[in-house]
């Protein structure tokens, strides 16, 4: 079954999401897989044997002066152009406070790109909830160009295990400020990432009264979530959850099998891996 990954990092030493030592010590304890980096073509083979088509992520770049971001956009634009076959398009994350300059840096790579090119929103690493108008610039952007946003929700595996969680507040991550964020931007598609444990009876209810509101579920094997969204997946929610997987911190192989271990019928599986994507995205005339 083909798959449309929502959200996956870079598998190259350039582009890797965990930068430091401490980070890269964490992660097989956090995602029970070790740190390895990928060439570019290394990265694209990988995707292609999977049958996958993903939207990566820098994660690293939202604490970054605009002068260190834009080689790295650069990069990823040329990059996503040369393997658009299975990278398609890129998040950006940038620090809230460059205001205009932010704004005018994410609409120059909608321009510069080929490809899908939108705006990643993590409170936790930035310090602001996604409601707050700091992003106002941003989210105007993205209106503009018809682009969905993804708002990180939930615990994050970034900071776990750390003394003081390395400084990430999760409360910023509550599924409340996408409430809010709904009601301010109702023409705005937003993307939640992450399952929003321990709040996903919250993420459930905002996502039925919101129908501007979508969920894909990275960074966590989905025999994790809890039953009543295991539930709302073939029922209330059928039609606006996704898969994310989190490449290179989980693999296909293990994600793919984990979703299949939950006994769901081929027609929500697919609606997950691919259909309920291809339907945002208005891809191979799906609506």
């Amino acid at each position: 079954m083909k798959i449309f990954d929502l959200h996956s990092h870079w598998g190259t030493e350039r582009g890797y999401v965990l930068r430091t030592t401490d980070a890269l010590a964490q992660q097989k304890s956090t995602w029970n897989s070790t740190p390895q980096y990928d060439t570019d073509e290394q990265m694209a083979a990988y995707l292609r044997a999977n049958d996958v088509r993903t939207i990566l992520d820098f994660g690293f770049t939202k604490n970054l002066a605009i002068e260190e971001v834009i080689p790295l956009h650069d990069y990823a634009i040329a990059t996503q152009a040369k393997y658009s076959d299975c990278i398609f398009g890129n998040w950006i994350q940038l620090d809230p406070r460059h205001g205009e300059k932010g704004a005018q840096e994410f609409e120059r790579c909608i321009q510069a790109s080929s490809g899908f090119v939108s705006f990643c929103v993590s409170s936790s690493g930035t310090g602001f909830a996604a409601s707050d108008p700091i992003y106002r610039p941003i989210y105007e952007v993205a209106l503009a160009y018809k682009r969905p946003v993804l708002v990180l929700v939930g615990h994050t595996g970034a900071g776990a295990g750390l003394r003081g969680g390395a400084g990430i507040k999760l409360d910023l991550c509550h599924p409340r400020y996408v409430d809010e964020l709904a009601i301010d931007f109702p023409d705005l598609e937003i993307i939640t990432g992450r399952p929003a444990w321990p709040w996903q009876d919250e993420m459930i209810s905002i996502m039925i009264h919101k129908p501007n509101v979508w969920s894909e579920l990275h960074g966590w094997s989905p025999k994790y979530l809890t039953d009543p969204f295991k539930k709302e997946i073939r029922s209330r929610l059928k039609d606006r959850v996704m898969f994310g997987a989190d490449y290179p911190l989980f693999r296909y192989e293990r994600l793919v099998n984990d979703w299949k271990d939950l006994g769901y019928t081929d027609d929500i599986l697919e609606r997950v891996f691919y259909k309920n994507a291809e339907r945002l995205f208005g891809l191979n005339g799906v609506k």
